[in-house]
């Protein structure tokens, strides 16, 4: 199969699902909104500060103001939109694919005046195109130590861009193709700045190798599939079942969204307790369940920073046991890993790999005289309203007032002038 030419000739063609474009307004406002909170973390405002010193040209806007070349907007904008890590994640290749492909494509629609209509069709093919470019690559690469959202980010940013750029088939595969030899990101950086920096990286991998391409530059248009090209050497599956119906099926309508300001990983876990009513001084021991591949992910044993926390199964636990709200960002603190109340709660959580359990699912047992238990999938069906319900009570948690101009924005057009009005 010609991986990158039916991947190249789907990220040009005709965009139709109106339940998919639906799905993916919902992520730009919750993309937004987790962009313009994370816009004061440390990772943001220290790319922030390069970009802004090399004092180029005002192309596009960025998250905590201030306008750049498109490439360095989609450095910092995918780095500070998945610095609180509370962006959607996608479970069929564990990637988060809005970090990596809307600030590529905002960056290129902000530099020639694409409209909304055409950010959003692009926005979703790159998303679609990362995620069956995560299944095809699959758990191996993965298990590997790589981190999808930036490797298979890469391509789907890539796709975004060049799409709105007005690649031709041809052209969008040579920015494929050199998305192979720039795409990069590993899973040993979680827990630190270099998490988000491998989004922001993917972002402006997307944009440089489309605009390369516009310009004429050539490269191996099968860099995906061919021998030593990305798939083979980055411990690639290549099943191409992963191309079923693509175009006419859209994966990104199971996108799931975060509710707990902590790695995806830790919330069916987090949805199970919270079916529990139980007094935190009558724990006396807790089991979680979990599939063996999130134990490479979230499963710090002893965190010791707030960061750290968010990739901790016994410390999230621990949390949600105490009544800590798991949702507010403000509770993943260096104080929190200290407190000798949840130190202890953690201390009596023991985690085990099950693969009877789903990557989506999570079952707990907690004793507390007697013993209760709960389970939880994050595939549980959810109606599109009680998600919109649900990501705007998140946005005006996270960003206040400015999430319904937010809002608006984005269910307007989208407006991208009144989106990026209020990135600053």
């Amino acid at each position: 199969m010609h991986v990158t030419r039916r991947l190249a000739d789907f990220a040009v063609g005709q965009v139709a699902g109106d339940g998919a474009l639906a799905m993916m307004r919902l992520s730009l406002a919750d993309w937004a909104a987790c962009g313009i909170a994370g816009a004061g973390e440390p990772v943001a405002g220290l790319l922030r500060e390069m970009v802004l010193a090399e004092d180029g040209a005002g192309q596009a806007a960025l998250f905590g103001g201030g306008r750049v070349p498109a490439r360095g907007a989609a450095l910092v904008n995918g780095a500070a939109s998945h610095a609180l890590d509370y962006d959607d994640t996608h479970f069929a290749h564990i990637g988060h694919p809005s970090v990596a492909v809307v600030p590529a494509a905002l960056a290129v629609a902000e530099h020639v005046g694409a409209d909304g209509a055409a950010f959003l069709k692009a926005c979703l093919v790159g998303a679609e195109l990362s995620i069956r470019v995560g299944v095809w690559l699959g758990r191996a690469h993965y298990q590997a130590g790589f981190h999808q959202t930036a490797t298979a980010g890469a391509f789907g940013a890539a796709a975004a861009a060049g799409r709105i750029l007005g690649l031709d088939a041809g052209q969008m595969a040579h920015a494929l193709g050199l998305s192979a030899t720039r795409a990069a990101g590993l899973k040993s950086q979680f827990g630190t700045m270099g998490k988000p920096y491998n989004a922001g990286i993917a972002a402006a991998t997307g944009v440089e190798v489309a605009m390369l391409a516009r310009a004429g530059f050539v490269s191996t248009p099968e860099g995906l599939e061919v021998a030593q090209g990305f798939g083979a050497t980055h411990a690639g599956e290549a099943d191409e079942r992963a191309f079923d119906g693509l175009g006419q099926d859209w994966r990104f309508e199971t996108v799931s969204h975060k509710f707990h300001a902590c790695c995806h990983g830790t919330h069916a876990m987090l949805e199970a307790l919270a079916g529990l009513d139980v007094a935190p001084e009558a724990v006396e021991a807790v089991e979680l369940r979990t599939h063996p591949r999130w134990l490479t992910v979230c499963n710090l044993a002893e965190p010791r920073t707030g960061l750290e926390a968010k990739f901790s199964y016994r410390m999230t636990a621990a949390m949600a046991l105490a009544g800590v709200d798991t949702g507010a960002m403000a509770s993943f603190s260096d104080a929190v890993c200290l407190d000798p109340v949840l130190v202890g709660l953690r201390d009596r959580v023991t985690v085990v790999a099950d693969e009877s359990v789903a990557e989506t699912a999570a079952r707990v047992k907690v004793r507390v005289g007697q013993v209760l238990t709960a389970e939880h999938d994050l595939e549980a069906p959810m109606t599109l309203e009680d998600r919109e319900r649900k990501l705007r009570a998140k946005g005006r948690a996270l960003i206040g007032d400015r999430s319904q101009a937010v809002w608006d924005a984005v269910m307007n057009g989208p407006d991208i002038r009144g989106l990026t009005t209020q990135m600053g």
